[in-house]
């Protein structure tokens, strides 16, 4: 009798140890804890977030030098979603995305992504033609003409387009919606868009990173109605961004030898909203 007392003890122990063993297991997942070398480290839930994002989120992902048709992480938006095929998004982003167009269409509002991801040298293409004049500016002006000065034509052309490697549209996290004209979004149904959005596109994970700048005071890029970023993935990027990338790094196209004139990192990739890093301030 005693045997068998002991042997239910000892299983009992032994069971509860276990128990406690999973929970610890489980815990130490949900928090992406470092591998035991790094364990002697006393690290915030901030930094093990970030540690976690650096091997994903490196200078090539920053800077778009990769090809989303061919990235695991990224997939091809369909034609209901799009106003033309061959555009790709981050799979995470695209789910929410769907979410969020479904709710919006039981309000009678219609989203339609006019363009998504955009690496290095697509973005080099849209860049290199305003720079030489093939594109009109939004001025309607032909900047290589109007601004033969490289600073000055930057800064025109820096007013609403990206330079290539600084793009948030490199990293399959932001979308433009129904058009590229603030004035659209300013009444009937562009209003009714923008003003669902204002109010709903939080929920799924978007937010505007342009916005006014007579409402909030922040650098670079002027107001974007269109532009929507999803904040799970973007934020973490953007704090990657200002660690990893500098001006000097910023070439391989015309014009780019103003990038550290403009300080490009600081007022252009850093100069979003408040609202788009989640509450966390990176400047600090």
């Amino acid at each position: 009798m005693k045997r068998i007392k002991y042997f239910v003890f000892s299983l009992f122990i032994f069971s509860a140890s276990s128990c406690q063993q999973d929970h610890a297991d489980k815990e130490s997942k949900q928090m992406d804890v470092p591998s035991s070398g790094d364990q002697s480290e006393n690290l915030s839930g901030e930094d093990i977030q970030e540690k976690s994002i650096s091997p994903v989120f490196d200078l090539t992902y920053i800077m778009g030098k990769f090809d989303p048709s061919t990235h695991p992480d990224f997939d091809s938006i369909d034609l209901k979603y799009a106003d033309r095929r061959g555009m790709f998004l981050r799979k995470d982003a695209y789910a929410d995305f769907k979410r969020m167009y479904d709710a919006a269409q039981k309000e009678g509002i219609s989203l339609q992504i006019r363009s998504a991801a955009r690496n290095f040298d697509y973005q080099k293409g849209i860049w290199e033609r305003k720079w030489t004049g093939e594109t009109k500016i939004e001025s309607g002006k032909d900047a290589s003409v109007a601004y033969p000065n490289p600073l000055d034509r930057a800064k025109q052309i820096l007013l609403y387009s990206s330079m290539p490697g600084t793009s948030r549209h490199h990293w399959g996290t932001d979308i433009d919606l129904n058009s590229f004209d603030n004035d659209w979004f300013r009444e009937g149904e562009g209003l009714k868009v923008y003003t669902w959005m204002q109010k709903h596109a939080n929920e799924f994970g978007f937010c505007q990173p342009y916005t006014d700048k007579t409402q909030y005071e922040r650098t670079g890029y002027e107001e974007e109605r269109w532009h929507w970023s999803y904040m799970p993935i973007s934020e973490p990027l953007t704090v990657q961004a200002k660690k990893l990338l500098k001006n000097e790094m910023i070439s391989g196209f015309s014009g780019s030898e103003v990038a550290p004139t403009v300080n490009m990192v600081d007022n252009y990739v850093l100069g979003i909203h408040p609202d788009c890093l989640n509450k966390r301030s990176i400047w600090e």
